[in-house]
């Protein structure tokens, strides 16, 4: 590997006269010459996907309601002085748009002024920073406030609604049963049986008596010790922010009125999933979309993944796939034909999944890595057990962004609002960071 750029000298290049002791090696050449292309193995037409049409949904009422979801983060480090000081902000938005609103809007050239009005009217937005190294808060070591910004950062939100709608999933309210919270490892004395009383926030460790959060549950104290914290605490709060954000819009129009839930729909940016210690909000997500489902109440929610090993995939297999129809995958096609591995593992998603994917192409310009929730988990989903699947892809065609392939407008709007980027929003948070500590 060569050497990286430093701070006054320039990076190490790759050697351009590296490569001919290696065509030169009889070993590489025979290996290269018994290479052959497996015509059978590149034939996707030929694999096990069942293509299904979702062309012909005329009579399917569109979803007039739609919220998207999205979320961004922005790590700086400042070098100027060591030690180096490492911190990260974070912003997740929520916007509201109604097809009134959105015929409004030319989906080519937006007009800035409509969409400023837009934005203003109907987008919720949440702030928050944490500190990653060498730099303290309120007097506490790294460890100690990242869990108190977490928990301060949710009960801030839409003053506590965020907070609420963990509690909502946790002790799991929508079923009207007092279910206690399952244990969790104490951040303190990192005891396994680790909880609160019902509906609490906060309370003493049943172990050593010390005071731990609701937030703590979720395990983020597992990633990182007294002075230091990984960089992927930060996308995982992001992502967990950003679920919860959505799920509060799902909690409150299920308390408050369950006909306008089933007229809208939730578009997050991103996966359906929540990984590692983290993903024990995935089974209580589930069941209440179950449990929603056997009342007869069709809670719509999407995701679609923008970047990664499965848009790579779609990219390869879009020629066998005609316009206007879609590709359910099964665990076991994951498992072999995108991940590459054995079969005789875990199923794919079991543990971390909440929806389903979907590969769907619109035309040769507008193709989509979606998920959509199935409820209880499924290896082998089909079109009828991804909940709103009918209404979603109707709707779909009527939300699409030409501005960008493969682009959904609310997700492209929400991510407008919701972005930090590197330059020069890094730098200005930068700044911002340092006069505020010098107190200027």
């Amino acid at each position: 590997m060569p050497y990286e750029k430093g701070q006054r000298l320039p990076a190490e290049h790759a050697s351009k006269i590296g490569h001919i002791d290696l065509t030169k090696s009889e070993f590489v050449r025979k290996i290269v010459e018994d290479l052959g292309l497996n015509e059978e193995s590149e034939d996707y037409s030929q694999r096990d996907m069942p293509i299904i049409s979702v062309s012909d949904l005329g009579s399917t009422s569109l979803i007039p309601m739609i919220y998207g979801i999205d979320g961004s983060m922005q790590i700086i480090e400042e070098k100027g002085k060591w030690p180096f000081k490492r911190y990260a902000f974070i912003k997740t938005a929520m916007l509201r748009i109604d097809f009134r609103s959105l015929k409004k809007i030319d989906k080519n050239y937006p007009n800035p002024f409509e969409l400023e009005s837009l934005m203003k009217k109907s987008a919720i937005y949440h702030y928050t920073a944490f500190p990653l190294r060498n730099i303290s808060y309120e007097g506490l070591n790294i460890y100690d406030a990242i869990r108190s910004i977490v928990f301060k950062s949710l009960k801030q939100t839409l003053e506590g609604e965020v907070l609420e709608t963990l509690k909502w999933l946790l002790y799991e309210k929508w079923a009207d049963t007092k279910k206690q919270l399952e244990f969790f490892e104490c951040p303190h004395c990192h005891g396994p049986r680790a909880t609160l009383e019902y509906d609490a926030e906060v309370g003493p460790c049943p172990m050593c008596g010390r005071e731990i959060f609701i937030t703590d549950c979720l395990g983020f104290h597992q990633d990182m010790n007294q002075d230091i914290a990984r960089d992927s605490i930060i996308g995982t709060y992001m992502i967990i922010h950003e679920t919860l954000l959505m799920l509060t819009g799902v909690r409150l129009l299920w308390d408050r009125n369950k006909s306008v839930l089933e007229d809208s729909l939730f578009i997050k940016d991103g996966p359906l999933s929540i990984r590692a210690q983290y993903s024990k909000l995935v089974q209580p997500i589930r069941r209440f979309l179950s449990q929603a489902r056997s009342c007869g109440i069709v809670v719509n929610i999407l995701g679609q993944e923008k970047t990664g090993a499965f848009r790579d995939h779609f990219d390869m297999i879009s020629p066998s796939i005609e316009a206007g129809h879609a590709f359910i995958p099964s665990s076991s096609y994951i498992i072999r034909e995108i991940q590459g591995r054995s079969e005789t593992g875990a199923p794919y998603g079991k543990d971390t999944n909440y929806g389903a994917k979907i590969f769907y192409k619109f035309n040769n310009y507008h193709k989509m890595v979606l998920n959509i929730p199935t409820g209880d988990y499924l290896s082998d989903p089909k079109e009828n057990d991804l909940i709103g699947f009918e209404r979603i892809m109707a709707t779909l065609p009527s939300i699409i962004s030409n501005r960008f392939e493969g682009a959904i407008y609310p997700i492209e709007l929400a991510n407008g609002i919701a972005s930090l980027s590197s330059y020069p929003s890094a730098k200005v948070l930068e700044l911002f960071a340092s006069d505020l500590r010098r107190g200027t």
